[in-house]
């Protein structure tokens, strides 16, 4: 075996139709035509045009004096270099131990790092980060709430976005986890390791976000916020501090590890603070329905009004054609020999995903002011 793919590697590239062995260590190009799924493509599209859109809003807003826009596109950016090689390497990092294999990527049009590293994945830090974020700020829910209630409805936001798309790819061959993994990959939500769903999905975006809006954001004293290397150091910093945080929200289920880890234990644990997270998002959309009234209105943006409503209703077309062999499936598993994900989680994301974008598209002034973003 070679020391980018080793056994377990070996068996889930082959799951999902390819060689790791047989790979380009730096990077490599294929045609979008002949990827193994035809949503393959089209994800890459959405993500790939989300992040750049995202990098021309928050470009706007940093002219305008904001550069938290631009620092949740580039602090993700950080942050995945930290914690992507351990996850695909873990034995260049001595952690094949402590976490062991977890999953593979399939082969998409642009991939890096021996073909574990999607373009579209590089990509999706900064366009779901901003996606988040932005849904939040426009509610006015960082102006009349503060930056820690924002950041845990950011929180909030990232879950339901995010897993309407993850509870979909394994499905659909985007990538494959590693199930023989006891460490990491379980317990899990169908096919989902519950892991992954609170401390990426969820903890990392809104402790990154409370650390950008606390560090960089303007300051009641000044009034001003952080620019040239200063802004660049900070960005660096909390990149790599967000790592940390997801460990230390991840210390309560592994009270239940160990030798013999108590899945059930860990299940119920990993559980309940995923349900934190609905019960502390929905409560804070509330209050922000209901203080539409008195609450100062933030203005719409370009990205606001656009993204988050073309990528749920992409997701939505993708999970319309997975629906027959989701039906179909066999005790979890497709006859493509793919495992499903959770539809009843996937429609209640689906359901808060839709009164996200009522709230943005309601109750607004009618002018919209499109000069900050």
């Amino acid at each position: 075996m070679s020391a980018t793919c080793d056994q377990a590697a070996e068996l889930v590239t082959q799951q999902l139709g390819f060689d790791c062995h047989d790979v380009s260590p730096v990077a490599s190009v294929r045609s979008p035509f002949d990827l193994a799924h035809w949503t393959m493509p089209l994800l890459e599209l959405l993500i790939i045009a989300g992040a750049i859109f995202a990098l021309v809003h928050a470009i706007r807003r940093y002219k305008d004096g904001d550069p938290i826009n631009l620092a949740l596109w580039f602090a993700p950016l950080v942050y995945l270099m930290v914690t992507e090689p351990p996850l695909y390497f873990p034995e260049w990092f001595g952690l094949d131990e402590v976490y062991g294999f977890i999953f593979a990527h399939n082969q998409f049009t642009v991939q890096f790092m021996w073909d574990r590293l999607p373009l579209y994945i590089i990509a999706i830090y900064p366009a779901l980060f901003q996606l988040a974020y932005e849904a939040v700020r426009v509610l006015g829910i960082f102006r009349n709430r503060g930056a820690l209630v924002g950041s845990i409805a950011v929180a909030f936001v990232s879950q339901v976005f995010y897993e309407i798309f993850d509870q979909l790819g394994p499905q659909l061959g985007w990538w494959a986890w590693h199930d023989d993994n006891q460490i990491v990959n379980h317990p899990a939500l169908a096919s989902v390791p519950m892991n992954s769903m609170l401390l990426f999905a969820s903890v990392s975006f809104g402790v990154m976000t409370y650390l950008v809006v606390r560090f960089i954001g303007p300051k009641e004293d000044s009034g001003q916020p952080a620019r040239g290397w200063s802004l660049t150091a900070r960005i660096v910093l909390i990149g790599l501090v967000t790592f940390p945080s997801m460990a230390v929200a991840g210390i309560p289920a592994s009270f239940f590890g160990g030798d013999t880890p108590n899945v059930t234990g860990q299940a119920w644990v990993l559980g309940i603070e995923l349900g934190l997270v609905w019960l502390a998002g929905g409560w804070i959309l509330l209050g922000a329905f209901r203080g539409r009234g008195t609450d100062e209105v933030v203005p719409m943006t370009s990205f606001a009004r656009i993204y988050p409503v073309t990528y749920v209703a992409v997701m939505a077309v993708f999970w319309v054609a997975a629906i027959p062999a989701y039906f179909g499936a066999t005790d979890g598993i497709t006859s493509d020999g793919t495992p499903i994900g959770s539809g009843l989680y996937v429609i209640a994301c689906f359901i808060a995903a839709d009164i996200i974008l009522a709230l943005l598209y309601t109750g607004r002034r009618s002018r919209v002011d499109v000069l900050t973003g």
